[in-house]
């Protein structure tokens, strides 16, 4: 029936890594900004109609990019189980804290306009920044140590040596792996101080180029930090990946760079574009330093993405779904883009806070 599936295992196996590697940098590109508008909602709203404004901005789509990370995390359990399985053996409390804060910040953009009180509005807001800082800084910390390769040992079973993970919570915390989780949080403020210029006007649309310049200008240092401890410290085996490692760093760099200063001089849509491509680059060094081994580095037990993998008739049931669901997908996250699409003013907020004793 569908003869060009009709193949071997192992076809599908990197072509479904390709795919949840995809799917990941969809979700860092697109929840990034949002990501990063929220945390920066008590540095650039200096009151609550600018608060206002900036989660108007994200308002319409925020829970549409989280689609990415629930795909891109069922993508992994479905077609590699023993990758999700590994990795929920010894990472349960980073996990546990993605989680809480993605609820966190949930709650808070839906609960935010229930009451007219500014104390009602500013406690959603300050929940809404933590939500949104705690699973930022854990996956740039998560994504460092799968660069860095997770330590796995076996673990006997009634069926042989599982693959669990050795490396303790507190030993998550390496210097490179803090380098990684600072990088996110400061690269994702400036795409998501670049997307609040993209999207409003007046005082805010200016305040908001100039954060994003200067974010950007920060963002730039750490990425070159992060760039240079990746490939001196924890550079891929294989001569090809590393030469690729080197290359996507410094043009992450650059994209960065030349984002900041396109941010300065007011071409907004450009400079959005360059910091999502720079955060595309990033996690694709990430990914090709991953390939083969997921992010783990095994000690006295057998473990890559071919022994991770799901079965081929699974693979190739996902593959065929996959090609019929996933332009559906993206026309509807396309179009309500399109939808969304105007500038949003301050003007156009209604003043309707109750005074703080109400």
């Amino acid at each position: 029936m569908f003869p060009v599936l009709e193949i071997a295992h192992s076809p599908l196996t990197p072509l479904w890594f390709i795919l949840i590697s995809v799917l990941w940098i969809g979700f860092f590109f697109l929840e990034g900004f949002d990501f990063g508008v929220a945390m920066l909602l008590p540095f650039m709203g200096k009151d609550d109609r600018d608060r206002r404004v900036m989660v108007n901005t994200i308002g319409p789509v925020w829970d549409g990019n989280e689609v990415w990370l629930i795909t891109a995390g069922g993508a992994m359990f479905a077609a590699f189980p023993g990758w999700y399985a590994t990795m929920f053996s010894g990472l349960y409390l980073p996990l546990l804290l993605v989680l809480f804060g993605l609820i966190l910040r949930g709650v808070s953009f839906e609960y935010r306009s229930k009451h007219p009180s500014s104390q009602w509005r500013t406690t959603f807001d300050a929940m809404a920044t933590i939500g949104s800082f705690l699973p930022t800084l854990v996956l740039g910390v998560g994504f460092a140590n799968f660069v860095r390769g997770i330590a796995l040992g076996p673990s006997p079973t009634l069926n042989g040596d599982a693959p669990l993970v050795t490396t303790s919570f507190w030993g998550l915390f390496t210097p490179f792996a803090l380098v990684g989780g600072i990088l996110f949080v400061v690269l994702f403020c400036a795409h998501g101080a670049g997307f609040v210029a993209l999207k409003t006007t007046g005082h805010m649309h200016q305040r908001a180029g100039r954060t994003a310049s200067t974010l950007g200008w920060a963002a730039a240092v750490v990425m070159a930090a992060w760039a240079l401890m990746f490939n001196l410290m924890y550079a891929p085996a294989g001569s090809l990946q590393h030469t690729l490692t080197w290359v996507i760093g410094i043009l992450a760099v650059l994209l960065v760079v030349v984002g900041a200063l396109l941010s300065g001089r007011g071409r907004d849509g450009l400079a959005f574009v360059l910091n999502g491509a720079a955060i595309t680059a990033m996690m694709a060094a990430m990914f090709i330093k991953m390939w083969g081994n997921i992010g783990f580095r095994p000690v006295g037990v057998d473990f890559d993405m071919w022994i991770a993998s799901s079965t081929p008739y699974t693979l190739k049931i996902m593959t065929i779904s996959t090609s019929i669901f996933l332009p559906l997908v993206l026309a509807y996250q396309i179009w309500s883009y399109w939808v969304f699409r105007k500038r949003i003013s301050k003007e156009a907020i209604p003043s309707d806070i109750a005074p703080a004793s109400a």
